[in-house]
């Protein structure tokens, strides 16, 4: 069979196939295999070890006993959208239209593809912030769009907003920016929000940010763009429920924009997965009509863990950047000894009997160097997981 064709290109291009054209094993299996093998603590991938809010699993209990287990409205469950529409007014004072503005997707990455796939074009330019969530070169190599890196640079991971204004240009289609930002935990300031805006709007580009942290951070409240002057109108905002509900593996996610943006990426969608996770969506809005005690809540118990972890790691011998929002923290190992962040993260389960992703995962491949001694840990464990795992780095002083 001859499957050799432009999607190819752009799938070895971004990384899913290997030489040999079969799909490309990530350093994330790769650690996680390794966790496996050898017992170690895995702080490589970003997914809780505790359950969420008892009122949203029970929330979608009741939705599997109701009946709530079929195809649900291609748009998404009406409970859920109205939910999303309370939670943007109550938090960010924005208005929306749930029956026109908001789109429930599988989880945040589908909203990120469908979005890509509708808007942009073969040849178009997408900006991002340099390093990415690894999917967001995927994405782009398969909607055929050339990706422009702008890098974030240690210690702070901010962007040179002269850097920025260069890398946009008239083809620039789409402005992607994660805020709070995975890998590094770094929230994006006021004014790079402003001149994101303003490139946009000189260069005819929308703006799709990637919010789903936007209850965990540590210093400051979440603004989202699309609150901001002159950005409503081409800003695509994506969310989900994952990260702040603890309930990852359901894949609850959500794009909110303008009617004829919204109709843009129901059109791509409705052909990726047209509906998913029928019982967990009304359980998500159950979960955003919380009090405000739980989401200041989330943020309080994720900090502690980030101190904990973060004290441990300057106690092993690590640089340690400061994380401001997220699940992650930045570490650079080179104080150890170490250049190699691949080499180090995957000696480090055997030396320490902990698991961790080298940073240079996020980069391009000719950025990689950039990142050659940064590795981050996941700090959304359990305590007496940290507490056991900060012990377990004190052998690296010991050795």
């Amino acid at each position: 069979m001859n499957i050799d064709g432009p999607w190819r290109n752009a799938a070895h291009g971004a990384g899913l196939l290997g030489s040999d054209g079969t799909p490309a094993a990530t350093i994330f299996a790769e650690m996680s295999a390794l966790a496996v093998r050898t017992g170690a603590i895995n702080l490589g991938q970003g997914f809780p070890d505790e359950d969420g809010p008892v009122e949203v699993l029970d929330a979608a209990r009741r939705a599997i006993s109701d009946g709530e287990n079929q195809y649900g409205a291609g748009m998404g469950h009406p409970l859920l959208r109205s939910a999303i529409a309370d939670h943007q007014r109550r938090f960010y004072a924005q208005a929306l239209d749930p029956d026109r503005e908001i789109l429930v997707t599988a989880g945040a990455t589908e909203a990120l593809a469908a979005t890509l796939l509708a808007l942009v074009e073969r040849g178009d330019e997408v900006v991002t912030f340099e390093p990415f969530y690894d999917a967001y070169g995927a994405l782009i190599a398969l909607a055929g769009a050339k990706h422009v890196t702008v890098p974030l640079r240690a210690p702070d991971f901010a962007p040179d907003l002269d850097e920025l204004a260069r890398a946009v240009n008239d083809r620039t289609k789409v402005i992607l920016v994660n805020d709070p930002h995975n890998p590094t935990g770094a929230t994006l300031g006021d004014a790079a929000k402003r001149r994101i805006i303003e490139l946009a709007e000189r260069h005819n580009a929308y703006i799709v940010t990637d919010e789903v942290y936007e209850h965990l951070r540590f210093e400051t409240p979440h603004v989202p763009i699309a609150t901001l002057p002159g950005a409503v109108e081409r800003t695509i905002s994506i969310s989900s429920g994952g990260k702040t509900f603890s309930t990852t593996g359901w894949k609850i996610g959500w794009a909110m924009a303008r009617p004829e943006l919204i109709q843009a990426i129901l059109a791509v969608k409705q052909f990726l997965t047209f509906v998913s996770g029928t019982p967990f969506q009304p359980a998500i809005a159950a979960g955003l009509a919380l009090p405000d005690s739980f989401f200041a809540g989330v943020a309080d118990t994720l900090r502690a863990k980030r101190d904990l972890l973060s004290t441990g790691l300057r106690g092993a011998g690590f640089h340690v950047f400061e994380s401001r929002a997220t699940y992650f923290v930045v570490t650079d190992v080179s104080p150890l000894g170490f250049t190699d962040a691949v080499e180090f993260c995957r000696d480090l389960p055997q030396r320490a009997g902990v698991v961790a992703i080298p940073l240079s995962a996020f980069y391009t491949a000719e950025h990689r160097g950039d990142a050659a001694s940064l590795v981050r840990f996941a700090f959304c464990k359990k305590f007496d997981v940290l507490d056991d795992a900060v012990a377990r780095l004190g052998a690296l002083v010991a050795a």
